[in-house]
């Protein structure tokens, strides 16, 4: 009898998870090598917050690194010259994100979910100023000619404030979902996180125009088409422009084979999402220019979570999460589009002592600075040569943590934060041969109580999960029972998508008195605090679908289980939501609008 496990801390039986991941095509999981968590277990106090990245600032005079550790909840400061370590500790839950260097010996740091901008005092030490700036900051740049920070944040919020103290001075709202920033000339770049897309914003707020990087066709055999998704980073380039490390997710259709690897492919190493580093031209260029051509995949890198780019401007350096990589390639390889096949050539790929979050050039040469996650530390690399400054403190290795983050199988570079991540989801409607369109689902705001999952509600429970994708899917190990329950654990951490308080509150008030109204009928399936029935319901495409909960449903565009709707006002087309999610056919615009204010806000 299939056991099922109930852990009491939860509150409820031990749920299902729709996690889209890889193996590869064609090998028999026979002779394979452990996958990082072996069979033993370790365990935090708290789990670890999803591995975002990009934490680490080395400043222009190469004598200080700024790095922020949301796993030991706080800043390192590091003297390079005499590789002394501080520690400035910050709120448990305030994730300290991006580093930039300002003016006066200033460094600002991001908390990403303390929601507010803290400035450093290099010379002393110390946190000498904090500000709120929104709810996510999640990227930020500083423009010396203004003295002014540019803040970006999950929300859609853009904002700009004195670098030296004060209120904001202007506040934008663009897309949810806004990544990093960078100044460029008098405009600012700014990336959407996981569609890839550039926003690029004139001195005056405006977005003159919206750039998406190129699909990518494999000439090494297969044809497969990819297209950009889920851009982790985004950094100046010398003399204009910017660089974007991010994954590309397979848009050809996946052949569904029970039983086997199917979410693997022939090319390159065998991923349907796999890593890229694109070139963006400076925001005063026009028309071809703008785009270099789509370059290759860097294989084998599992959750390329930061870049940096030499001040020459032709090297740059990839790290990869999921698997312990730093990557060393060049910016005339990846304009050169002369002769390749599916794998970008020309790359150094360097194991790491430890897991490598963020990455960056010290100095004029190419020494990096990479730091390390797990254990905490620094690693100086140089020509192929790199030691270690160990950070104190103790571990905060979480077996739940590593199965999320960790590919299962050694063949293999994808994991589940490769579809799924910061513990969210890549927007990626995914084409599967029979089944169709499918698109991943969110996992934040909890998850575990929304069982059955997957939209055909397939997966009763995180048992059934692990031995069909992780074990059948994925080549992995089957998880002992204790990492079955730490898995579950670390899954019911994770925060919702946040949304950003609403400009008319008023508007909420309505939205929702239409949304729990019998004559919409949105209620009559998303009830309940999760606000879903927990079943499946027909929806008038010859199917019956689970219904997904609204928790965190402002950042989860497109909608629908085809990804049919680009926004929330698309969901109430016929064309896509149809009568059955919902009757709106008697609203009027202002009502419709407050409905999707309501959503927005939940």
């Amino acid at each position: 009898m299939r056991r099922r496990l109930v852990y009491p801390h939860l509150g409820i039986g031990l749920l299902a998870l729709g996690v889209v991941t890889s193996a590869a095509l064609g090998c028999s999981g026979e002779g394979l090598t452990p996958p990082p968590t072996g069979s033993s277990v370790a365990m935090t106090a708290n789990p670890p917050p999803p591995i975002s990245g990009g934490t680490l600032l080395v400043t222009a005079d190469g004598r200080t690194a700024v790095a922020g550790d949301p796993d030991r909840h706080g800043i390192w400061l590091v003297d390079l010259e005499r590789e002394a370590v501080n520690f400035l500790p910050v709120g448990e839950l305030e994730e300290p994100g991006r580093v930039v260097e300002g003016a006066l010996g200033r460094a600002h740091v991001a908390l990403r979910r303390g929601g507010a901008v803290l400035t450093l005092d290099l010379e002393s030490r110390s946190i000498v100023d904090r500000r709120d700036v929104c709810v996510a900051p999640s990227g930020m740049a500083y423009d010396a000619a203004s003295d002014t920070l540019h803040v970006a944040c999950m929300g859609g919020e853009l904002i700009a404030m004195p670098a030296a103290g004060g209120a904001a001075t202007r506040k934008l709202r663009l897309d949810r979902d806004l990544r990093d920033v960078v100044v460029d000339g008098d405009r600012l770049l700014v990336t959407m996180f996981r569609s890839a897309e550039t926003l690029v914003v004139d001195a005056s707020g405006e977005v003159l125009e919206r750039r998406q990087l190129p699909a990518f066709v494999s000439n090494g055999g297969s044809g497969l088409t990819y297209v950009p998704s889920v851009a982790w980073r985004m950094a100046s380039v010398p003399g204009g422009g910017a660089l974007v490390v991010h994954q590309r997710a397979q848009s050809s259709p996946v052949v569904v084979n029970p039983g086997q690897f199917y979410y693997g492919n022939p090319d390159c190493d065998g991923n349907i999402v796999h890593t890229t580093v694109s070139l963006l031209g400076s925001a005063q260029e026009a028309g071809d220019e703008k785009l270099a051509a789509a370059a290759p995949a860097i294989p084998m890198v599992g959750l390329p979570v930061d870049v940096a780019v030499s001040r020459s401007g032709e090297a740059i350096a990839v790290v990869g999460a999921g698997n312990d990589r730093l990557v060393i390639t060049t910016r005339s390889t990846i304009v050169d589009d002369s002769g390749w096949g599916s794998c970008m050539p020309g790359t150094l790929d360097e194991p790491m002592p430890g897991q490598p979050v963020a990455v960056a050039f010290k100095g004029e040469g190419e020494e990096l600075l990479v730091q390390l996650r797990e254990p905490a530390g620094l690693v100086f690399w140089r020509g192929g040569n790199q030691r270690t400054l160990s950070f104190p403190g103790a571990s905060v290795r979480d077996t739940g943590h590593e199965m999320f983050h960790r590919p299962p199988a050694t063949f293999a570079a994808m994991s589940c934060a490769s579809c799924h991540p910061q513990g969210h989801e890549d927007g990626h409607t995914w084409n599967f041969d029979p089944i169709g369109l499918r698109r991943t689902q969110a996992l934040g705001g909890g998850i575990l109580q929304t069982a059955p999952l997957h939209w055909d509600g397939d997966m009763e429970d995180l048992e059934h999960l692990m031995g069909e994708v992780l074990v059948g899917r994925m080549a992995g190990n089957t998880p002992s029972m204790r990492q079955e329950r730490l898995m579950a654990r670390f899954l019911d951490s994770i925060p919702a998508f946040p949304a950003s308080p609403p400009e008319d509150p008023g508007a909420v008030l309505r939205g929702e008195a239409l949304f729990k109204s019998e004559a919409v009928g949105c209620a009559s399936c998303h009830s309940g605090s999760m606000l879903t029935n927990n079943r499946n319901e027909s929806v008038g495409r010859d199917e019956t679908l689970q219904v997904p909960t609204l928790i965190g449903l402002s950042g989860r565009a497109p909608f629908m289980h085809d990804g049919c709707a680009a926004t929330l006002h698309d969901r109430f087309d016929p064309a896509c939501g149809g009568s059955q999610h919902g009757d709106v056919s008697r609203l009027t615009q202002d009502e419709l609008d407050d409905l999707v204010v309501y959503l927005e806000s939940l």
